[in-house]
């Protein structure tokens, strides 16, 4: 408990030296001109940028989803298609039996079964001519009805081929869309960024991380690590050996390695690195993972952030985490508690 008191501390001081070398670096910055009555301050701003970023996000996640579910639709289509590659083939060998059946029936001169049982010279023949018809009726009703069967089983195919390819062709437009709208929204925030003089930008640094130490500070101080005390499964310490290897990365929307990564993408592969795998998106993570209190968090438990489940990041211990933030930003560490947490989760519950 002590080596995590003081992991926290170091933590907490890390974050406080950042902020007071990004606020050296930015003297200028902040002796900048008063903005013109009626303009926005460079907190809105960053404000408003951030809530395009969260917007994409949220968009990214949709995206991811329709994605993974047109993967999973396309495997079905192409499962459906043996299916009925086998189906065409018992139906080819039913005929081919139906035909042997004729020809036999054919060579035996085409007189009915009854009326060679009729013609039997003896009770012997009699009773296996007897049997044999009652075989041959019942071959005759079960190659009929395995015929039907299959028939059927081909037009149910047919059907679920088709209601695959509604949703596989659904899943497209709910891709485009949110491309569409992703695109859009990190276009605008760029678009505003880009308007900044670069002593600006500097200080829209300082002001982001100023409002992930004040998060950060309101989380530890509420207590909470002195609840944690759970070590890493084997598995969850591959996780994070996995996450924290890729910190310096870019975060690209949709990418899931090896050379980027979303969010998402960075827990889902990093799990997958360990073993175990997980849903793709953040929204999945939260819906189907176990749930675990925050009190009761160990690392390589994913920490899933705002109302809308839209970010992701694994915790690492110490009251850190490790995530890919958003675009124009790399996978870093964080404070785990800097962005609202709406849950933890654990993959290998």
């Amino acid at each position: 408990m002590e080596r995590r008191r003081r992991g926290a501390s170091a933590l907490t001081l890390l974050c406080a030296t950042a902020l007071l070398a990004v606020s050296a670096m930015t003297g200028a910055a902040q002796a900048a001109p008063v903005p013109e009555p009626g303009a926005k301050s460079l907190e809105q701003v960053r404000q408003e940028i951030d809530g395009l970023y969260r917007q994409a996000g949220t968009a990214t996640d949709a995206y991811n989803l329709a994605e993974s579910e047109a993967k999973a639709q396309s495997a079905k289509i192409v499962e459906i298609a043996k299916q009925v590659v086998a189906g065409q083939d018992r139906i080819t060998a039913l005929k081919n039996r139906a035909g042997a059946a004729a020809r036999a029936q054919y060579r035996s001169g085409g007189m009915p079964a009854g009326a060679r049982l009729a013609l039997s010279g003896t009770p012997s023949q009699f009773l296996d001519g007897a049997d044999r018809i009652r075989q041959g009726e019942k071959a005759t009703t079960d190659l009929l009805s395995e015929m039907n069967r299959t028939q059927s089983d081909l037009q149910q195919y047919a059907k679920d081929a088709s209601a695959q390819w509604e949703k596989l062709e659904a899943n497209r437009i709910k891709q485009e869309n949110a491309k569409k709208e992703i695109e859009e929204k990190i276009k605008s925030a760029e678009s505003l960024e880009s308007k900044l003089e670069a002593e600006e930008k500097a200080r829209l640094i300082q002001l982001e991380q100023e409002a992930q130490y004040k998060a950060q500070t309101a989380w530890l101080s509420s207590g909470v690590l002195k609840e944690l005390n759970s070590s890493a499964s084997e598995s969850g310490k591959k996780a994070v050996q996995y996450a924290t290897a890729q910190m310096g990365k870019p975060y690209v929307w949709g990418a899931e390695g090896p050379d980027s990564f979303d969010c998402s993408g960075l827990t889902s592969q990093a799990w997958r690195a360990a073993g175990k795998g997980i849903p793709r998106t953040s929204q999945e993570q939260l819906r189907l993972l176990p749930k675990v209190a925050i009190k009761d968090m160990r690392p390589g438990d994913l920490i899933i952030y705002f109302d809308d489940a839209s970010h992701v990041g694994m915790y690492v211990g110490d009251g850190a985490m490790v995530h890919a933030p958003r675009p124009g930003r790399s996978v870093t560490l964080a404070g785990a508690g800097s962005m609202p947490i709406k849950a933890v989760v654990r993959p290998d519950a």
